[in-house]
């Protein structure tokens, strides 16, 4: 099988796929995002003379930019390639309002959250959340761009200030944790991995950010909300996160459609990247997607 990976460069994601897809006899080639072309004829294409695609990155671009490339992995799609995940998947876990709304929808508990595009609805939503809230970037993963505020003052400067760069204001409840979440990996409807990820000194876990990670098994209900999770949006590959709630249960704090696994893969001891390959490559994935 002949796979594209659409990334926009060759970061360590992409050469551990590389190596595992050589392993299993598949041949990959690099395609960057931002050089995609498509032609109706179908001569011409990126993508054309690949069998599957996985989607590694979704680089920044404008509104028509990342509406072409989702075009794009449609096309591939209908006209029988296979794409991981797939683009109505991506489109969901892509856009942090639409996955919490599909979560809520399916009747899984996710933190208080309200999205509006004023200052001035920020700070009503402000008050209505406990006026302690974590404000994260529409679009976003690894813990960048999110911070946390819990001062009337620091809130209004920080919702005006986005709000005149035209930013769609995601706030959520702040929520008191024990100073650690679980990251779980699903592939293809079962959990393969995962971890619990410790914050260093803050409330931030993601190990991009200075979290530690240890490999854990999880419980019962644990891996019933992984995999409802990932089943809400679509996913056949996914990293879901779970906090843990005051008095008990859990948070689905984000379901992840282009996950990262390096820590994941170093405190497990799994070859997450064969195993991504496999799914891709397998009968079942197909009929799956």
């Amino acid at each position: 099988m002949r796979i594209a990976l659409l990334s926009g460069g060759a970061g360590w994601h992409v050469q551990d796929l590389q190596r595992a897809a050589t392993r299993l006899g598949h041949d990959t080639a690099l395609v960057d995002f931002r050089r995609v072309a498509a032609a109706v004829s179908g001569q011409g294409d990126s993508l054309q003379g690949f069998d599957a695609v996985i989607v590694r990155t979704m680089p920044a671009g404008s509104l028509e930019q990342v509406v072409f490339r989702m075009d794009t992995l449609h096309r591939f799609q209908f006209a029988g390639g296979r794409v991981l995940n797939p683009p109505a998947a991506l489109e969901a876990c892509i856009d942090k309002y639409l996955a919490s709304s599909r979560l809520f929808a399916a009747g899984l508990p996710v933190p208080p959250t309200v999205v509006c595009q004023n200052a001035e609805s920020a700070m009503q939503a402000f008050g209505q959340l406990g006026g302690d809230v974590v404000v994260k970037p529409l679009f976003g993963s690894e813990g960048r761009g999110m911070v946390r505020v819990a001062d009337e003052e620091v809130a209004w400067r920080t919702f005006r200030t986005l709000e005149r760069t035209q930013a769609v204001l995601y706030l959520q409840q702040f929520v008191a944790h024990p100073g650690w979440d679980l990251r779980t990996f699903v592939i293809g409807g079962r959990v393969l991995a995962s971890m619990r990820r410790h914050a260093r000194g803050g409330w931030r876990t993601n190990v991009a950010q200075g979290g530690r990670a240890e490999a854990v098994s999880l419980t019962t209900e644990e891996e019933r909300l992984t995999l409802e999770a990932a089943r809400a949006v679509g996913t056949l590959v996914a990293g879901v996160d779970l906090l843990p709630r005051p008095g008990g249960g859990y948070y689905i704090l984000e379901v992840n459609a282009v996950p990262g696994w390096r820590a994941l893969s170093r405190a497990t001891g799994t070859d997450i990247a064969v195993e991504i390959i496999r799914s891709l490559t397998s009968h079942e994935q197909l009929a799956t997607a």
